[in-house]
């Protein structure tokens, strides 16, 4: 099952890289978002998907749950979601100042 969902976690940081390096606003800001996302479920990975139970004192269970990395990615999943919504005001913002949302013309480039 971890190999799947770093495999999945994989495909998911090759589509974020893909986004983040568009010129499009609105790109970047999804490639953020699913960037956290692969990192919520490399993490999940990371801390095992063994365990019969959930940890209880007067059990006499050997192999628990691990809660910690479920911990971590729902308070990481709350801030990245806080994140995203400040960018993509920011983002609006931007586009009513500037009336682009290309991110060279922003820049005010000329050419690469």
């Amino acid at each position: 099952m971890e190999t799947l969902i770093i495999i999945v976690a994989g495909i998911l940081v090759t589509v974020a890289v893909y986004l983040l390096l568009s010129k499009n606003v609105i790109r970047v800001i999804l490639g953020t978002a699913v960037l956290t996302h692969a990192v919520h479920l490399l993490i999940m990975a990371m801390g095992g998907f063994k365990g019969d139970s959930v940890p209880i004192v007067s059990q006499k269970e050997t192999s628990f749950v691990d809660a910690l990395p479920q911990a971590l990615i729902l308070t990481s999943i709350v801030i990245s979601f806080a994140v995203t919504a400040f960018f993509l005001v920011l983002a609006y913002q931007t586009y009513k100042y500037t009336k682009t949302d290309d991110l060279s013309e922003m820049r005010g480039v000329d050419h690469e």
